[in-house]
C-alpha cells in the first residue's frame, strides 16, 4: 500500500475518498513538528504540503521514496523548486478551486479600503466619538473609477469581471500580454507598470511571489500612484516592501490599503496595525468551507493521476 503524507491538517475526507488504496499519514494535531516529519515520511511515495509552511530539504532528503509533492494552494513558493527538480520529484499546485475566493476577497478589500468600512466598524465597536452628519465620513465610491491589475492570471481575470459589473475601468500589466479576446470580454487595457502604477485609482496585486517580484512595490512605485489610490494585496507579503508602504500611508501618499498577505506573517508591524486607512486580513484569501474541500479534492486527485502513470494536470516543474 502506497502512504502519503499530509503536513497539515486540511479536510481529510476527500483526500481518502479518493487515495482510498492509500494509507493516509494525517498529523492529529494542527501539524506535525519537524521531528515528526523526519520519522514519518521516511516511506512516503508522496507528500501534501500547505502553502504558507515551508517544506524543508532535510524533510525531503528523509523522504526515500518521495516521488511526488502535492502542494495544497496555487502558490508553491514554500517548496525549494530547484532541489526537487535535482531529485526529479514532480510537484502541482491546486490553482482551479482558489481563484474565484481569492478574487472576491480582492474585491471585498477594494470597497473595504476605498469606502472605511474597517475604519467606520471599529470605531463604532469601540465606541469611540464619532459625529455623524451628512457631510460626515466620507469616503470613495469605486464606480467610475480605474482598476489596475498587476499579474492577469486567473485570479487577475476574476477580479477584473467583478470590478468592471461594478463599473469601473480596468488596465492590467502582465509579463505577458494576454489574448485580444480575452481583453475584450474583460473590457481590459493592457498598459506598461509605470503607466498602471499613474494612472490607477486602485492597484491590485495578484502575481506570484518569485525572484522578479520580490519587493516590486516600493518607495519608487508607491511615489507614482495618485495620493488618491488605493493598493490591495492578495497576493504574497514580500512583493510589497513593507516598510515603503507604510511610510507611504503615513504620510498620506496613497489614500489607504487593503492587504490579505504580509511580508512577514504572521507578524505584522504595529504601525500597521496603527493606521485608520489599512483593512487588514489574516491571509484568508482562499478560507472559506467550499475551498478548502475543493483544494483536498484536487491535491488527491492530482496525486492518484500521477501515480495511474499520466500527466496530472496541475503539475508546475
Amino acid at each position: 500500500m502506497k502512504k502519503v503524507l499530509v503536513m497539515l491538517a486540511i479536510p481529510k475526507e476527500e483526500i481518502e475518498a479518493v487515495l482510498s488504496d492509500w494509507e493516509v499519514i494525517y498529523p492529529e494535531k494542527e501539524a506535525f513538528t519537524h521531528e515528526e516529519l523526519l520519522v514519518k515520511v521516511v516511506d512516503c511515495e508522496a507528500i501534501i504540503t500547505v502553502y504558507g509552511h515551508s517544506l524543508s530539504n532535510e524533510v525531503i532528503d528523509a523522504a526515500l521514496r518521495l516521488k511526488m509533492i502535492a502542494n495544497f494552494g496555487a502558490g508553491y513558493d514554500n517548496i525549494d523548486m530547484e532541489y526537487v527538480n535535482s531529485k526529479g520529484i514532480v510537484v502541482t499546485n491546486s490553482p482551479d478551486p482558489v481563484t474565484e475566493p481569492t478574487a472576491e476577497l480582492a474585491m471585498g478589500l477594494m470597497i473595504a479600503a476605498a469606502r472605511r468600512l474597517g475604519e467606520m466598524n471599529t470605531i463604532l465597536k469601540n465606541k469611540e466619538s464619532l459625529q455623524w452628519g451628512v457631510m460626515r465620513n466620507l469616503s470613495t465610491t469605486l464606480v467610475g473609477k480605474k482598476l489596475g491589475i498587476v499579474g492577469m492570471g486567473a485570479i487577475g481575470k476574476a477580479l477584473a469581471r467583478r470590478a468592471v459589473a461594478s463599473g469601473m475601468s480596468v488596465v492590467y500589466y502582465n509579463r505577458n500580454r494576454v489574448s485580444d479576446a480575452i481583453e475584450q470580454t474583460l473590457s481590459a487595457k493592457y498598459v506598461s507598470f509605470d503607466e498602471l502604477l499613474q494612472s490607477a485609482d486602485v492597484v491590485s496585486l495578484n502575481m506570484p511571489l518569485t525572484p522578479d517580484t520580490r519587493k516590486v512595490i516600493g518607495r519608487q512605485q508607491l511615489a507614482m500612484m495618485k495620493k488618491s489610490a488605493f493598493l490591495i494585496n492578495t497576493a504574497r507579503g514580500p512583493v510589497v516592501d513593507e516598510e515603503a508602504l507604510i511610510e507611504a500611508l503615513s504620510n498620506n501618499e496613497i489614500a489607504g490599503a487593503g492587504l490579505d498577505v504580509f511580508e512577514n506573517e504572521p507578524t505584522i508591524p504595529e504601525a500597521l496595525c496603527d493606521l485608520p486607512n489599512v483593512v487588514l486580513m489574516p491571509h484568508l484569501g482562499t478560507a472559506t468551507h467550499e475551498t478548502r474541500g475543493e483544494m483536498s479534492l484536487l491535491v488527491a486527485e492530482n496525486i492518484k493521476v500521477f501515480f495511474e502513470g499520466k500527466l496530472p494536470p496541475n503539475q508546475v516543474n
